[in-house]
């Protein structure tokens, strides 16, 4: 540092001495005054200096220069430059900018120091930036004869100035605790800038060290950036892959011929990338965090500078990770239950008010569930705190993996929790299923040591708005109802201000009602489109029943299907709903309306009965419709109850020509053993998967994932609860087939359908 400072003085000491020299010779003639400097024995000083040194006459012709502005010009000899002006090298307006303000300071008889000023290189495309002073040169007369110029090329130390610049704001950045992705968009876009003709990319390893995660990519191709999103480390996996798996750089001059790249060079090649330089990004205990890499168009190894660049991005990107998962820690320690992992008290008001302020604005409803496990004291008293800290976490596991990932599960502490979820839409009316099966899933013994622990608990339901216009209102109101639930003997689900629900102590006459209803026309069938996603045209109608009581009104069937399979009238319900949904196709049909594929759900006590083959071919016998325009549709739980009978049902119905679906796909309850295993045509994927995409990225992958293994087995698919013209972008993106939900139609009487068909 001191030898590079000690040059820098003596180089300005011999500038001055030349402009005092210049400047000695102001009554001679500028061709006197530049043999003056020869007579000087300063010519050989001049032309040795870093620095641009020249003199002009008073048209702005150059009379002397040194060595550096003549190489500046591609010009070997600088005598060669006399009598020539900027016009002669620049392009015009470049030197017509220079003209005048030579001429304005020669006009002027002013000094015009240290102006800073960018020049385009007349040999390449390079811009430089120079520091420059120009000097009046006088006659003895006092008459301006010409001018001084003096230029020093301060693009690197101005670079350097930029670096230090964005350096320091990058650490602000971090100090500012702004977003990590904002943080590392900067500090690639800086490397970037150093390193000409690359694109560079930072991904994050996950917790379990396994897969690398998009981080920052700002000038990478984004569909590249989204092809190896979510890649695994290993031994040959490209660069970033195994820098990460080894924990040091990986050099890649050329990645089709590199064995590391076997498998994703045909990728890179696509979008043009020939090298990659990966190293990783490392914690003080030389634990991987994730990966830092710059690709390039060209073949070619790093230079020793460049590294130094990615070794400083790799240093600070490290502080920001390390910084922002600290941050996560603290914050999920003060939001999070210690043994459970799931969130707390804290977490609950502080999301609850957030999760209202946008259910009032969207007009959504709310539902705010309060679980206390009944009798947990006996578990503890019994089997000691440790049996009962495992049945907490199992119970806390189960509730977690019986939610969507839009809603939320609280420990509120001891043995209570809370579940709420956020309607999709104001008719999103499988709130009470899902309730049920979270009860059903609780409620399974959980193994401890030698025992099996019998769990039940006790469910309370408020709902927003109705029950409450904030957390603490409905919090309580959902308390209030969960003790009623225990009065009412346990193991129940009870809503708030005794709103019935199906399953809690159902007197027999509504069990009696909803039989007079199947054979009192008080069911009706309302019929849902589904549409091709490219073309928009129908492709087929799910018929859904809905019970008209003469004095509840429309009740939803998720407020009598639970009954009716509880109690048996599940068959002759289903029997109905089949035999109706063919009689209306036939009624289409005949009045001229193109065949129309009608899909009928089967519950497990219909699908299970040993007569419903023969049921449903005399529904179709009876109508006279053509089998391939009806279509059952299955859930995994109906098939796995006896697989066996199920696989004979399925192959005698597709003999006459029925078509299957699996309904509810995605929703962790279908398994790929059931593609596998049964005839299905189509897959459903459940509107929980569909309501979360494009913006939950695991929705996205799963989405994907589903819809290429169908096309893999040949197999339709539709989504339902396609509510957005976001979604039906996605769709059409991922070349799914079909498509329902309110985005299209909502689910219209058999009356309304016909018109609809038309349109």
């Amino acid at each position: 540092m001191n030898d590079v400072s000690a040059g820098r003085r003596n180089t300005d000491i011999d500038t001055k001495r030349i402009v005092t020299a210049a400047e000695a010779f102001l009554t001679a003639e500028p061709h006197a005054m530049t043999a003056g400097i020869e007579d000087l024995g300063l010519k050989a000083i001049i032309d040795e200096l870093p620095d641009f040194f020249y003199v002009k006459d008073r048209d702005s012709r150059f009379v002397f220069a040194n060595t550096m502005v003549a190489r500046a010009f591609g010009i070997d000899d600088p005598e060669h430059l006399k009598g020539k002006r900027d016009f002669d090298f620049f392009d015009f307006e470049t030197a017509r900018r220079f003209f005048e303000l030579e001429q304005e300071i020669m006009s002027s008889g002013e000094r015009s120091l240290d102006m800073e000023e960018l020049v385009s290189s007349p040999v390449g495309d390079v811009i430089t930036c120079r520091l420059t002073s120009k000097i009046p040169l006088r006659s003895d007369k006092g008459i301006v004869v010409g001018l001084i110029g003096v230029s020093r090329d301060i693009t690197e130390r101005r670079r350097q100035d930029d670096f230090r610049r964005g350096q320091a704001q990058i650490l602000e950045m971090i100090a500012r605790n702004e977003p990590l992705e904002m943080i590392l968009e900067a500090l690639v876009i800086l490397v970037e800038a150093e390193v000409g003709g690359t694109s560079g990319a930072i991904m994050l390893l996950d917790r379990e060290g396994r897969r690398l995660y998009h981080g920052a990519a700002p000038n990478l191709p984004g569909a590249y950036s989204r092809v190896i999103d979510g890649v695994a480390i290993g031994p040959n996996v490209g660069s970033c892959g195994t820098a990460a798996w080894r924990g040091v750089p990986v050099i890649v001059d050329d990645v089709m011929t590199d064995p590391l790249w076997a498998d994703f060079c045909a990728i890179a090649q696509q979008y043009g990338l020939r090298s990659c330089w990966s190293t990783p990004i490392l914690t003080a205990q030389n634990n991987v965090l994730g990966t830092f890499a710059l690709y390039s168009s060209e073949v070619r190894r790093p230079k020793p500078r460049e590294m130094e660049l990615v070794a400083m991005a790799t240093h600070i990107a490290g502080i920001a990770i390390e910084r922002k998962r600290g941050d996560e820690r603290i914050h999920f320690m003060a939001h999070h239950d210690e043994l459970t992992g799931l969130p707390n008290r804290a977490f609950f008001k502080e999301r609850m008010a957030k999760t209202l302020h946008h259910a009032r604005r969207n007009g959504r409803k709310v539902t705010v569930a309060y679980l206390d496990l009944d009798n947990f004291k006996d578990i503890n008293d019994g089997l000691g705190h440790g049996a009962g800290d495992e049945v907490l976490k199992e119970v806390a596991a189960r509730m977690a993996n019986s939610v969507r990932a839009s809603d939320m599960v609280v420990r509120l502490g001891g043995d209570e929790f809370v579940v709420v979820v956020v309607h999709q839409s104001n008719h999103d009316t499988g709130i009470t299923r899902r309730l049920r099966e979270l009860h059903k899933a609780v409620r399974k013994p959980i193994p401890y040591h030698d025992n099996q622990i019998a769990v039940t608990c006790s469910i309370g339901v408020s709902a927003f708005p109705s029950d409450g216009a904030t957390a603490e209102e409905l919090l309580a109101n959902a308390d209030a109802a969960m003790y009623r639930a225990k009065q009412l003997g346990r193991d129940k689900l009870h809503h708030h201000h005794g709103t019935r629900d199906a399953e809690i102590d159902l007197p027999v006459s509504e069990q009696e009602e909803l039989r007079q209803a199947i054979i009192s026309d008080q069911l009706m069938l309302h019929y849902q489109p589904q549409v091709d996603v490219a073309t928009l045209e129908v492709t087929g109608l799910e018929a859904l029943v809905r019970w008209n009581h003469p004095t509840r009104g429309m009740v939803p069937p998720c407020d009598f299907i639970p009954m009716a399979e509880e109690s048996g009238l599940i068959i002759p319900l289903g029997l109905w709903v089949l035999n109706e949904a063919c009689r209306q196709a036939r009624v289409w049909q005949d009045m001229g309306l193109p065949p129309i594929r009608i899909a009928v759900n089967v519950s497990a006590k219909q699908f299970t009965d040993n007569d419903f083959a023969r049921h449903v071919e005399e529904a179709i016998e009876r109508v006279d419709l053509a089998p391939r325009w009806l279509e059952l549709e299955l859930t995994e739980s109906v098939l796995m109850q006896n697989a066996d009978r199920a696989l004979a049902t399925m192959n005698a119905l597709r003999r006459l020509g029925i078509g299957f679906s699996i309904d509810d796909f995605g929703t962790g309850y279908s398994s790929l053993a059931s593609l596998k295993m049964f005839p299905f045509d189509r897959l459903k994927m459940d509107r929980s998967l569909i309501e979360a995409v494009p913006s939950d990225k695991t929705a996205v992958a799963i989405s994907l994932a589903v819809m290429s293994l169908a096309q893999t087995l040949k197999l339709g698919v539709v989504a339902e609860g396609v509510e957005t013209e976001a979604q039906c972008e996605f769709l059409r993106f991922a070349k799914c087939e079909e498509a329902q939900g309110y985005r299209f139609s909502k689910p219209l009487p058999a009356d309304q359908v016909a018109a609809f068909l038309r349109r």
